[in-house]
């Protein structure tokens, strides 16, 4: 039986695979399946635009084709969700995006959510999604930090930014549960929750909870 859950960075920071590794491991346990944090070394930096976004998709999927015989499931882990809707056609495992399972757990936590983004660019993409799926009246606002996947690494003026974008979606937006809207953010998930008061969601985390949970049902 396939046992390795694959987490995917497309882009090439390794840094953030790493802020990913350590996201997923309270996940990890006996029994249960491996799970793997891979890097895709061709990718850009970061995953920052539509241009970005396409390549990406292809770069995962590629990756998944190699990798397809020893998976119990893949998650995508870009808040853009490259590549997730070609590969569930590819294969038989399960196939998360972090944008996706992201705002899904988020309805379950509160009427209204609003998403952290990191670049301005990346808005427009994540409302697109939000209408596909038929949420976008629960959404209530998203705001930027302005600090591209590589300047995340300034943890002290990162954390601060977020801090005042969860504190105006809660009392400019009504938002109710905050979503971090990019991957390899994990480490300030508990210091958010704690300044703004509201539940927060890690996108990597809820993806990867899930993916779990249908691997081992047999879903």
């Amino acid at each position: 039986m396939p046992r390795t859950l694959y987490v995917i960075n497309p882009n090439s920071n390794t840094s953030v695979t790493a802020q990913l590794d350590a996201a997923v491991d309270p996940l990890r346990h006996a029994g249960g399946p491996d799970i793997r944090c891979v890097t895709l070394p061709s990718g850009p930096p970061g995953v920052e635009t539509q241009a970005h976004v396409d390549e990406a998709a292809l770069a995962v999927n590629a990756f998944a084709a190699r990798h397809q015989a020893d998976a119990a499931g893949f998650v995508v882990a870009c808040f853009s969700d490259p590549g997730v809707a070609q590969l569930r056609e590819r294969v038989a495992v399960p196939v998360l995006g972090i944008s996706e399972s992201a705002v899904l757990t988020a309805l379950t936590l509160g009427h209204h959510f609003g998403v952290i983004a990191i670049l301005p660019g990346s808005i427009p993409r994540h409302l697109r999604a939000w209408g596909a799926m038929g949420i976008a009246q629960r959404c209530a606002g998203e705001i930027a930090i302005g600090r591209g996947v590589s300047a995340l690494a300034d943890r002290e003026a990162t954390l601060a930014a977020m801090v005042d974008a969860g504190r105006r979606l809660r009392d400019e937006r009504g938002a109710h549960v905050l979503v971090m809207g990019c991957a390899g953010m994990a480490t300030f998930r508990t210091p958010l929750a704690e300044a703004c008061g509201l539940p927060v969601v890690e996108p990597t985390q809820a993806a990867a909870a899930m993916a779990l949970g249908r691997i081992q049902l047999g879903w």
